[in-house]
């Protein structure tokens, strides 16, 4: 797919990633574009080849480095990227995200707001189908499990009610918030959302399990349904 190089496209490919390091290991990051960045994580397992133009058209594509290094295994095959190159850009993907969770482990999730935010959003804001996690607490708001429970819209998720409830009581939960994102970017509750989370809350209230939130994430940015009044 690279096609053939001569040797001085050799030794200007070389030239231009040793500068790239000399900028990473003297400043970090910072300056650099997110095309930059993709370039030299491709360019790890592309020898001999200018992987500047591959970044671009990445980036390009998939519209940012977040939907770039969120897709999966199989969109990135289609873009004809080797399972190498592929393993680069999950690695540095579970690499972000792990960084992100560190930030809530061990704190009590509603004083740690804005870092769950994060960790929720770089998690399910560019997934191209739509996911419902629930985040289990303690009595103290402290997180027991972050599972994912289904995929698909909400639209048929009242079925889930009951399993969500059982899990908490499983789990010794007193408090949960649930959390999707809706892949059209657009965070703002749907009639289906505002309907799930009701009925959550009411099937919680005889359970003794609260709903601290229903947290709706998409590209656009994040919504709090708490925060709207919606509970």
């Amino acid at each position: 797919m690279h096609g053939r190089v001569t040797s001085n496209e050799e030794a200007d490919s070389a030239g231009h990633r040793a500068r790239l390091r000399k900028r990473l290991l003297d400043a970090g990051a910072d300056g650099f574009h997110d095309y930059e960045l993709i370039e030299y994580l491709l360019a790890l397992t592309i020898p001999r080849v200018d992987t500047k133009p591959l970044a671009k058209r990445l980036i390009g594509d998939f519209g940012g480095i977040g939907p770039l290094l969120g897709a999966s295994a199989d969109t990135l095959r289609r873009e004809g990227l080797t399972d190498a190159t592929i393993a680069a850009l999950k690695i540095a993907e579970a690499t972000a995200l792990r960084m992100l969770e560190a930030r809530i482990e061990g704190q009590p999730v509603l004083s740690s707001w804005d870092a769950l935010g994060d960790y929720l959003h770089a998690t399910m804001a560019h997934r191209r189908t739509e996911e419902v996690r629930i985040l289990f607490l303690n009595a103290k708001n402290m997180l027991l499990a972050n599972e994912a429970l289904w995929q698909g819209s909400v639209d048929e998720a009242s079925v889930h009610v009951r399993e969500v409830i059982a899990r908490a009581i499983a789990l010794g939960a007193t408090a949960l918030i649930i959390v999707h994102n809706h892949p059209s970017g657009d965070p703002t509750p749907s009639c289906q959302d505002i309907r799930l989370t009701r009925d959550l809350v009411e099937a919680g209230r005889h359970m003794k399990v609260a709903v601290h939130d229903h947290v709706i994430v998409g590209a656009g940015g994040r919504t709090s349904m708490r925060a709207m009044g919606l509970i």
